[in-house]
C-alpha cells in the first residue's frame, strides 16, 4: 500500500465547485485541515461559508466520494466544523485575483 500524501487529497479537493460561488472548496478557504495517518485513513477538517448554506449536503458528499476515490485509501472521516467562522479573507490569492477582488 502506497501511502498517500497531503497533495493528493488537496488535488482531489480541488474538484469540489461550491455551486454558488462557483470556486473549489480549497481555493475557497473551507478546508481547515486534513489529516492521513499510517493507515491511509484521512479525516478532512472543513467549514461552510455560512451555517445556512443550502448546499452543504452536495459539499459534504462531494468531498467524501472524491477522498474514498484516491487509491489506497482507508476510511474517510468528514468532520463539519464552524469554528473558526468561515469569512473572505479565507480565499486563496490566485482566486482573489481571478475573482478581482
Amino acid at each position: 500500500m502506497a501511502k498517500i500524501i497531503r497533495d493528493e487529497v488537496v488535488k482531489a479537493l480541488k474538484g469540489c465547485v461550491d455551486p454558488e460561488i462557483g470556486l473549489n472548496i480549497v481555493d475557497l478557504g473551507l478546508i481547515h485541515d486534513i489529516s492521513i495517518d499510517d493507515s491511509n485513513n484521512i479525516k478532512v477538517k472543513l467549514t461552510m461559508t455560512s451555517p445556512m448554506c443550502p448546499v452543504t449536503s452536495v459539499i459534504l458528499a462531494d468531498v467524501q466520494l472524491r477522498v474514498e476515490h484516491l487509491h489506497d485509501v482507508g476510511s474517510v472521516d468528514i468532520d463539519l466544523v464552524w469554528d473558526p467562522a468561515w469569512s473572505p479573507e479565507m480565499i486563496s490569492e490566485e482566486a482573489r485575483m481571478s475573482m478581482n477582488i
